[in-house]
């Protein structure tokens, strides 16, 4: 097993779905100690990671929110303050600019009909922002694709969505050695049906299951969803209001406030379920509320800060996890 020692840091400061807020990733790193030094943040003893998500959803066009999040997660990267694994936000803006080998006239994330416009809506933002097909535009998505699915470095895991080794091990043989996309990965994990697209949807967005009709929603978005996400690290997940999780700000179908899933028994959460004593760090469900841990070995930084929530961070220095490791800002 890896010490601190061993991967040279003294903890990780671990940062939630950033989401295009470039002024809550500033406040912070510097709230953290990380400081600018020839054009990336760092920290004098201490290793920052990025869970994925750094780009899309509601920020303000013209203030380059999205670029400058991309510009300091980069540089940090590249010059060793940082690491990061990638987002479902990421994985889609690769699919949205490549070209579909068996449909040249569209994309592996397709822009035609009303999908394709569902499409774009969310990533419109950002594709507004580096202007779409621009040569920053392909340098942005070139550097998505080194990024890994995850990182596993024995003591602590970092995962955007799930943890979850049998999609894992899907993955594995259609990645790199350092786990980053290759082209044959990323065309299918975008053929839905295929086992790697399983594997991707699982692993960077969520496993989710099936509701029936009477427990369809409106999420805050106000798109009908008919599936949920599933609490994958909640040993307690065993009825359908604690297994399923639909996220804050939903409505019922009439345009009302949703109660919430019924307290029916259901067992969806046990093939998914984190049992190892490895702490992982983890994003994507937008949490609301005082940051807590998952559960005693989970931890998800996400608190909502692409829908005017707090950014949150969790630093890790080793020995067991305690809510008091939370560190978050507001805009």
């Amino acid at each position: 097993m890896a010490s601190l020692r061993s991967i040279e840091t003294e903890g990780f400061d671990v940062i939630g779905d950033v989401h295009g807020y470039a002024d809550k990733l500033v406040k912070l790193l510097e709230k953290m100690g990380y400081r600018e030094h020839a054009d990336s943040y760092r920290h004098p003893s201490r290793t920052a990671v990025f869970i994925g998500d750094l780009i899309d959803r509601d920020v303000r066009i013209g203030d380059s929110d999205q670029r400058d999040v991309v510009r300091i997660a980069r540089s940090m990267v590249e010059n060793g303050a940082a690491r990061i694994v990638m987002g479902n936000h990421e994985f889609n803006a690769i699919s949205w600019a490549t070209p579909d080998p068996e449909n040249p006239k569209d994309h592996l994330r397709t822009h035609e009909g009303p999908k394709g416009i569902d499409n774009r809506k969310h990533h419109d933002q950002f594709l507004t922002e580096v202007i779409e097909g621009s040569d920053e535009h392909r340098e942005i998505v070139a550097w998505f694709r080194t990024i890994p699915l995850w990182i596993d470095l024995g003591q602590v895991r970092f995962v955007h969505a799930c943890w979850f080794e049998e999609s894992m091990k899907v993955l594995r043989p259609h990645l790199t050695s350092d786990l980053r996309l290759t082209d044959k990965a990323l065309n299918l994990g975008n053929r839905k049906g295929d086992d790697v697209y399983n594997a991707i949807e699982n692993v960077l967005k969520s496993p989710e299951a099936e509701l029936d009709e009477q427990y369809h929603y409106l999420d805050k978005s106000d798109i009908v969803r008919k599936k949920g996400r599933v609490r994958w690290w909640d040993p307690d997940a065993d009825t359908l209001r604690t297994a399923i999780d639909i996220g804050g700000h939903v409505k019922t179908l009439d345009g009302q406030p949703h109660p919430g899933l019924p307290d029916t028994p259901t067992n969806i959460a046990e093939k998914f379920r984190y049992r190892d004593d490895v702490p992982v760090f983890f994003g994507h469900y937008w949490r609301t509320g005082a940051p807590r841990l998952a559960d005693r070995h989970t931890v998800c930084v996400d608190y909502s800060a692409g829908r005017g929530g707090p950014l949150v961070a969790y630093r890790w220095s080793g020995g067991a996890l305690s809510d008091s490791d939370f560190v978050s800002v507001d805009a």
